[in-house]
């Protein structure tokens, strides 16, 4: 087992269930603090904890609370990062900033991954990942998440890239850095609001077992980094590729329009498309996350369990 880093703060639940080799999933925090509005966001973050232990994990919603890395929140925690003020978007290169000066953060998917690795924790789940952004050969603006993706040990179950990111780039560039990229049940690779991209699966699985497998082959070959898992949203509550794709050209427009660019991007893309789908988006962001939770339970489950074989009739 994996000796947590002394900088971390674990709540007792969760480094009972390292300690022990039990299965623990890590989620990050902006979907609470960026992500939706006070009081859904903490009912939403209380729910996929739920989901999560429902399905034999322990949940470790990481944070960093009056600058302390926090992995693992209480119920009155989760409420102090649902319903302050001031709480940071706290990606890799903002977490010495943060600690240093002792304020609230909410991690995003690279500052999650660290911390859950520094924590000993192998499966994480979040909604989408970030990646290259449409214009980046203008504005070079690519991700962190893909960086830690290609460093740090750790399987992020998602709902693919964010849709509004150049995902066939993004595929690029995962590839390029070694970063294995897994589907799960499907030949075709999601974009998070849609179970359709436009890009085929590069590597297709069928069950928690063979991701399982897949981390265990990686890493215990020597090599290191994260693994991608893709999980498409359920087809009942996916928006169409073709209806929100016109939603996002249009989210886009207003965002060039509005000159916002770097960090405030995403969160400003995201919300923008809440208001044109009139809510439909983020009651589909929910729902995936809902699922991916689910997944993500059961491949830390199956991780856990020690199985290995990439087939059932191996």
């Amino acid at each position: 087992m994996t000796r947590p880093h002394p900088m971390l703060r674990l709540a007792d639940e969760v480094a009972g269930a390292l300690a022990e080799g039990r299965p623990v999933v890590a989620l990050e925090s902006t979907i609470i603090s960026h992500g939706m509005p006070y009081p859904d966001n903490v009912a939403v973050a209380r729910e996929v904890e739920g989901i999560v232990r429902a399905h034999g994990a322990v949940p470790a919603t990481i944070a960093l609370l009056d600058g302390v890395p926090r992995v693992g929140l209480c119920p009155d925690e989760l409420e102090v990062l649902a319903s302050h003020a001031e709480v940071t978007k706290v990606s890799l290169r903002d977490l010495p900033y943060v600690i240093a000066r002792r304020t609230h953060g909410a991690t995003t998917v690279a500052a999650t991954m660290r911390l859950a690795s520094l924590a000993g924790i192998r499966v994480f789940v979040t909604g989408g990942l970030g990646g290259v952004h449409r214009g980046a050969q203008h504005t070079f603006d690519v991700s962190a998440d893909l960086t830690e993706l290609g460093q740090t040990s750790v399987a992020v179950v998602s709902a693919g890239v964010k849709s509004i990111l150049d995902i066939g780039l993004t595929l690029e560039v995962l590839e390029t850095l070694g970063v294995p990229v897994l589907v799960e049940g499907s030949d075709e690779f999601p974009s998070f609001y849609s179970r359709s991209s436009g890009h085929r699966a590069p590597m297709r699985v069928d069950g928690p077992e063979q991701v399982a497998a897949v981390m265990r082959a990686k890493w215990e070959l020597g090599l290191a980094g994260g693994i991608v898992v893709a999980n498409p949203i359920p087809e009942a509550d996916e928006i169409p590729a073709d209806e929100i794709g016109g939603i996002i050209e249009q989210a886009l427009a207003d965002s060039d329009a509005r000159g916002i660019t770097g960090k405030d991007a995403t969160p400003y893309l995201l919300g923008r498309i809440v208001e044109i789908t009139g809510g439909a988006s983020l009651v589909a962001n929910v729902a995936l996350v809902r699922d991916n939770a689910r997944l993500g339970a059961a491949i830390a489950r199956a991780y856990a369990d020690g199985s290995r074989p990439l087939t059932q009739d191996r």
